[in-house]
């Protein structure tokens, strides 16, 4: 084997590293950043915008083209993540209600995470994450919950994921703080982001392992239903609510109770 992929389908190529290089651009680009970015003719790319705007995966403004959501909404109509959030919704919205604040559920997508599902603070005021908000695994509450509450395999997998996009970083710090959270069953950190936010998370668990991560970013105030410490404990069992829900239930009978069944 020579490391090359037996198959080529450059138009398709072209497609998919459009769609990457508008995913990590924190702005619009215009047909000829694009171009450049991308070693490309201005005639390839124009052509390929075409086709991915016609088909809705972009969307052109005055500002250049930008992703549109229909990435997401392809992902999120999987089995999995459906039953996922058809089963966090109901949970979260009462969650929200009880404790007067937002949450927020993330998943893992590479080596970052992603919210899937976003619920606003009850009332006038609050804080609150917006669906397909992306932060590096390692940079946020949410995202080091799905890496302490993995096996070991799937940890390197997902350590490995980082490192190849952030080679700098200090895994034997994060490794250390991995396990604290997983010790504790949950994490409490302030907000990277901003001052006067302390993130709860907890992590909904299947078998054991981390599918998703819930967090309300807490703000304390008039306004706040609960304490810090009683809205933790209120995440925690938001979570575990969760998944119980998604895990399957095994009904078991005793020999001695099926001798007396008629």
């Amino acid at each position: 084997m020579d490391g090359k992929t037996r198959y080529q389908a450059p138009a398709l190529k072209k497609g998919l590293e459009i769609l990457e290089l508008l995913a990590g651009s924190s702005e619009p680009l215009i047909m000829s950043d694009i171009s450049a970015a991308l070693g490309r003719s201005v005639s390839e790319i124009f052509r390929m915008l075409q086709v991915l705007e016609e088909h809705g995966y972009i969307a052109r403004a005055e500002d250049g083209y930008r992703l549109t959501n229909r990435l997401f909404a392809l992902g999120m109509s999987q089995p999995p993540i459906r039953d996922l959030a058809s089963t966090a919704l109901p949970v979260m919205q009462e969650l929200a209600r009880g404790v007067g604040q937002s949450c927020h559920l993330a998943v893992a997508s590479g080596a970052e995470m992603i919210v899937i599902i976003a619920i606003e603070a009850p009332g006038l005021s609050g804080f609150a994450v917006r669906v397909g908000y992306r932060r590096p695994l390692h940079l946020s509450n949410s995202g080091r919950i799905l890496l302490a509450f993995q096996s070991a395999e799937s940890r390197a997998a997902m350590l490995g994921d980082i490192r190849s996009a952030n080679p700098a970083f200090d895994e034997g710090e994060l490794i250390a703080r991995l396990e604290k959270v997983a010790a504790a069953g949950g994490a409490s950190e302030p907000s990277p982001m901003l001052t006067g936010i302390t993130d709860l998370s907890a992590p909904i668990l299947f078998g054991g392992i981390a599918r998703a991560a819930l967090t309300v970013p807490f703000v304390a105030g008039p306004a706040s239903k609960t304490t810090i410490e009683e809205c933790s404990a209120s995440v925690r069992q938001a979570a575990a609510a969760i998944g119980n829900a998604m895990s399957p239930i095994r009904q078991w009978t005793s020999p001695e109770l099926q001798e007396q069944t008629p």
